[in-house]
């Protein structure tokens, strides 16, 4: 996995072993990585550009990871938006390149940088450090309130373990969120793995935005984790009109997915799930089959 993961000496203690006198072992056990990803972004020119966010991130994919997240900040609105986009030597020795260069298209605004504004986040927090929920709150250039998406329950609940059987890196680790992007017929477009939820889904929609995919009309965001407010907001500016997710949804996060128009599913796991908004997009079997919709 490169990068991505580490071995670490470990001493593994199993009580239910003890019996056997092989409760305390010295072994090696595989990690997470996670290291600081520094994203800079300015106009062309001479001079470096200015540093805009620091967030901590397992290592891989680096350049969608800042794409996605200058696309779900409102920095950008496409990949026309961006001239350049390299990884770059940091200061650290040896050179972990754990910084990306954005250099942007003439014309687009460069991000103002604010001190009440800022970016730093950690691998579990996305909007750590902002002022306010009004900073936050990113109005998206897409309206999926009338997409005709329709997905099956029965369908949903098969995403998890598809998204799972794709996880090259939980396996070895445990310590990983991934996002999934599928299309309505239950097919995974593309997975991506991050020690934090937003990089993941930062990372799954830079990816649409150097492939010009933009908007996801159309298709299933599936997060591993809990569905907060600004997993929904990133899906929302993705024009993503199906957020699900393996664990609880936030008030905020129904709140933002009821005035988007968007389809919030919460607890998708075995055979249940909670449709917390938009459930019309989520019929029975004999609906989508065109039979008469039973009221929700």
């Amino acid at each position: 996995m490169g990068r991505a993961t580490d071995r670490r000496g470990v001493l593994r203690i199993d009580l239910d072993a003890a019996a056997d006198g092989r409760e305390r072992i010295r072994r090696q056990d595989t990690l997470a990585v996670e290291e600081p990803l520094e994203i800079r972004v300015g106009p062309a020119g001479p001079g470096r550009r200015r540093p805009l966010a620091v967030t901590m991130r397992t290592p891989g994919d680096d350049l969608d990871l800042a794409i996605g997240f200058l696309l779900t900040e409102g920095l950008i609105r496409s990949t026309d938006d961006v001239r350049t986009a390299q990884l770059c030597a940091g200061a650290e020795t040896p050179n972990t390149y754990n910084v990306v260069d954005v250099v942007l298209a003439p014309g687009v605004p460069e991000p103002v940088t604010d001190p009440a504004r800022n970016f730093y986040t950690t691998s579990s927090c996305g909007v750590c450090g902002k002022a306010s929920i009004d900073s936050v709150r990113t109005r998206s250039q897409f309206v999926v309130r009338e997409d005709p998406l329709a997905v099956t329950a029965e369908l949903l609940a098969g995403l998890p373990d598809r998204l799972r059987a794709a996880q090259r890196a939980f396996d070895r680790t445990g310590g990983l969120h991934a996002a999934g992007l599928f299309t309505a017929d239950g097919e995974l477009v593309v997975l991506r793995e991050d020690v934090g939820r937003h990089n993941a889904v930062d990372k799954v929609v830079g990816w649409a935005v150097r492939e010009r995919r933009l908007p996801l009309a159309g298709h299933v965001l599936l997060v591993s984790g809990r569905a907060s407010f600004e997993l929904t907001q990133k899906a929302w500016m993705a024009g993503v009109p199906l957020l699900a997710a393996v664990s609880a949804p936030s008030t905020l996060a129904a709140d933002l997915a009821e005035e988007a128009g968007m389809t919030l599913v919460g607890f998708l796991r075995g055979g249940t799930m909670n449709v917390y908004t938009g459930a019309h997009r989520v019929p029975s079997e004999a609906v989508a089959a065109g039979a008469q919709r039973v009221p929700e």
